[in-house]
């Protein structure tokens, strides 16, 4: 084990965000370039604005090919589809390998292709409105030509699901024939083609009937009959061939083509045409150029909110692009009418050239894996990458989605339990309307108002509740949004906490007893499974620390009875340590999660910082299964957690190392377990790379509690209550931070190194007090070296400090007075709390 020393820091001050500033190494370093043409879709890269996605590739020397993706897309089963697939062809050898260039550029999230030389030198740029739900594509040639734009439907009949094209639809397996229905292409249209899938029938109401639930008295309503969804394809210069094929009117050296896409309930599918008529004009509305500039600006102050930048040492290049490709999958498709899909996002592409999959080979782009449900263990690992990168609107569809099905989980409730029963509780694999999938909880199931599904792996396993009030107490870390709290997390987490309340009984000694019940999928019996009870440990102890003024006196009172009827963490003894365990006790091993390591990942009961770390070190040294950086496996964010930063170290570089072999883009992996694009190992090697940086635990903050000395980083992440870490680590040492904590270097930050110069913590080691007052480079003092660090750090990062006031430090106390004064009775009490 490497050893990092860290520094233990307490978050008491509240910092707001400045704008964006100019970094030194740019996120263009991460581009995808490729410098031959692809052949089919396995060569496809990915593109989104947050909820429009498209793959992108080449074909025949001519050909842009894209399939088109929505984030909502249900059909009938239940089943996210594609919306579907667009050729643009040009003339004849446009992409020829010796002049050949495509470049996914982050910096203004766009696609460029640049190929051919003199009267065919020809460049496409394609980018997705993050304002407007259109797909915009660029041709530009240095001669005339002519371009036909197709629209290729796949689903033009209705088709029967069989053998393993079925797992598409995976809820609805195992209860009858599960058809596919085609989309209708509108005729009759003089400069555009129009394309829809419309549900007619769905799956709701029986999807309900298999659970127990009546689907005349439920609460909530159908949310898939009359959903539509589809597209236009319009441009200037361009007229209808057919239904299908629009041709530009005339030779041009430039054309604009749009493809703009719309899912909506709707009563009447002219209803449907009319929203996107509506969304057509309002796009329209607006000029390509100025749309183009807020596209590029957008996704410049994306680059410059967050960013780990990592060089020298082992695997650096990988890991710097590999974290900077998975933020912008995430951003890509995090911003929809629904969360991220863990198995492929929106990004699934057929597998007919894919001989390697085995007989998942063949399929359509439609098809993935595990279908339209959201799996809790999986799903959740975008969104807690996305708190210490500040993307925090993109962890809103994810809330939201378990806030609008709360209602139909509490009616569960009292349907399996009686009429009085109360609280909420989530299975692990939930549709997105909130039901067990009918396929999981069993299609024959004979006793459907029982609660108990018939898929053992997750027959009890619903802690996915408690993991998500967690996940919302700790993005109130972050954000110190009360609004949240009122809106979601308390009307959620209460819920979820009653349910354990009054659901279980009291052993002999007054303590909750979790039973029947298992430790995640993998042992099928126990009691009081780690997991639960390190949930309800961690989520009852911050719902207690909220301000009183965003709960009530009956919730406290209730949390805290139940905080002391809680039995104690489960352990047990292995080669004579006290370590963890599974749970009170555990058997019917079927599975390979940890779920003695929950207390460390994700509840933060052990870790860097705590009194029991060494207990957390050898359950890690002694865990059931050690997987690695594989998938939904937790050992990397474990490792980051435990401060084993070697371990830390090797798990992230061999997670962003292990793409797809099939697939060209190289921040594609899986399927692993699950499907192509799979969106957990790049996830939990980034949570693990964020964690190897900094923890957030509550109103604490340690840094580089895992960093390993032989990476050089450039960092800029989100800590507690808005506050932003910036720095700069090289040389196994801190070179600089931010003292300020806004995300930015001013004068301020000089002044406030000014002001203090002389001072020492008497330890010689830094910590948020010191930082504060200007302890720029964390050494325990604040004197000429931190103004020579601030300056190289400004100068390092493109920052003209020149107008900077550099007056001695007699004058820089009394100019600095002003700046200080709002912040002096915080100094004051950290001295006196020292």
């Amino acid at each position: 084990m490497r050893s990092s020393p860290f520094v233990f820091v307490a978050a008491l001050l509240v910092c707001g965000i400045s704008p964006p500033l100019t970094q030194g190494a740019s996120i263009s370093d991460f581009n995808v370039v490729w410098t031959t043409p692809s052949t089919n879709s396995n060569g496809s890269m990915p593109l989104g604005n947050g909820d429009i996605g498209v793959n992108v590739w080449t074909e025949n020397g001519r050909d842009l090919v894209f399939y088109l993706s929505k984030t909502d897309s249900w059909d009938d089963n239940g089943s996210l589809l594609k919306l579907g697939k667009v050729r643009v062809t040009l003339p004849t050898n446009s992409f020829l390998s010796s002049s050949f260039k495509q470049e996914l550029r982050l910096q203004d999230g766009t696609i460029q292709i640049d190929a051919g030389t003199g009267s065919s030198a020809t460049t496409i740029k394609l980018w997705i409105d993050p304002s407007n739900p259109v797909v915009q594509i660029d041709v530009q040639r240095a001669s005339a030509f002519n371009t036909t734009v197709t629209y290729e439907p796949w689903r033009t009949t209705r088709r029967e699901l069989t053998g393993q094209e079925t797992q598409e639809a995976y809820s609805e397996k195992g209860g009858g024939p599960i058809y596919v229905e085609p989309d209708t292409t509108v005729t009759g249209l003089s400069n555009q083609v129009r394309w829809y899938h419309r549900n007619t029938r769905s799956v709701w109401a029986s999807n309900l009937t298999v659970q127990g639930l009546d689907p005349n008295n439920t609460v909530g309503t159908d949310p898939l009959i009359n959903n539509t969804f589809g597209a236009s394809i319009t441009g200037d210069n361009l007229s209808s061939i057919n239904s299908t094929r629009l041709t530009t009117t005339q030779p041009t050296t430039h054309q604009t083509i749009a493809v703009h896409a719309l899912t909506a309930q709707t009563d009447t599918v002219q209803e449907w045409n009319d929203q996107l008529n509506q969304a057509i004009a309002a796009t329209q509305s607006t000029s390509y150029d100025q749309r183009k500039t807020t596209n590029d600006q957008h996704w410049n102050d994306f680059a410059d909110q967050s960013y780990i930048r990592i060089t020298g040492g082992p695997g650096a290049a990988t890991v710097s692009q590999g974290y900077a490709l998975q933020r912008y999958m995430n951003a890509s498709a995090g911003q929809g009418g629904a969360p991220i899909k863990f198995n492929g996002s929106i990004f699934t592409v057929d597998t007919y050239n894919r001989s390697d999959l085995g007989d998942n080979s063949g399929y359509n782009a439609d098809y993935r894996r595990w279908g339209g449900a959201y799996w809790w263990q999986n799903t959740r690992f975008p969104y807690y990458s996305m708190m210490a990168s500040g993307d925090f609107s993109q962890m809103q569809p994810l809330f939201d989605m378990y806030v609008k099905n709360l209602a139909i989980a509490k009616e569960r409730v009292k349907t399996y339990y009686g009429p009085n029963a109360q609280g909420a509780y989530f299975p692990e694999v939930m549709n997105p309307w909130g039901t067990w999938t009918s396929y999981d909880y069993g299609q024959t199931n004979p006793n459907p108002q029982s609660g108990v599904a018939t898929n053992n792996y997750i027959r009890y396993e619903w802690q996915g509740g408690l993991e998500l009030s967690a996940m919302m107490l700790q993005y109130y870390d972050y954000t110190g949004d009360s609004q949240f709290v009122r809106d979601k997390l308390v009307p959620l987490a209460s819920e979820i906490v009653t349910f354990y309340d009054t659901h279980y009984p009291r052993d002999a000694s007054g303590k909750l007893q979790i039973t029947p019940a298992q430790a995640l999928e993998t042992y099928w019996t126990a009691v009081n499974p780690q997991p639960e009870i390190a949930g309800l440990t961690y989520v009852l102890d911050k719902l207690l620390q909220l301000p009183e003024s965003e709960t009530t006196p009956e919730l406290r009172a209730q949390w805290a009875r139940l905080q002391g009827e809680l039995p104690s963490l489960p352990t047990r003894t292995v080669n004579g340590k006290v370590i963890f365990s599974p749970g009170e006790t555990f058997s019917n091993l079927q599975n390979y999660e940890n779920p003695e390591l929950y207390g460390v990942f994700p509840y933060q009961l052990s870790g860097v910082g705590k009194d029991n770390l060494q207990m957390g070190i050898d359950t890690y040294n002694n865990r059931g299964n050690s997987l690695g950086a594989y998938d939904w496996s937790q050992d990397p964010i474990d490792a980051a957690m435990l401060g084993l930063s070697a371990a830390a170290q090797q798990y992230v570089i061999q997670a962003f190392s292990n793409k797809d072999s099939g697939s060209r883009f190289p921040g594609f992996y899986g399927p692993n377990y699950d499907w192509l694009p799979e969106q957990d190992q790049a996830n939990v090697a980034s949570i693990a790379l964020q964690r190897m940086l900094l923890q957030v635990d509550g109103d604490e903050m340690i840094l580089f509690p895992a960093w390993p000395s032989d990476w050089d980083a450039q960092f800029k992440l989100f800590g507690s209550k808005n506050r932003i870490v910036m720095g700069e680590y090289k040389d196994g040492a801190v070179q600089w931070m931010d003292p300020l904590c806004d995300g930015d270097l001013t004068q301020d930050d000089y002044l406030l190194v000014l002001a203090h110069l002389g001072y020492s913590n008497g330890e010689g080691k830094g910590d948020l007090e010191s930082l504060l007052l200007g302890d720029v480079n964390l050494d325990g003092f604040v004197n000429d070296a931190d103004r020579t660090a601030l300056l190289a750090g400004a100068a390092g990062m493109g920052i003209d400090t020149s107008g900077w006031l550099v007056p001695e430090p007699g004058t820089a106390v009394s100019l600095a007075t002003g700046l200080l004064g709002g912040l002096a009775w915080f100094f004051f009490r950290l001295r006196r709390r020292s």
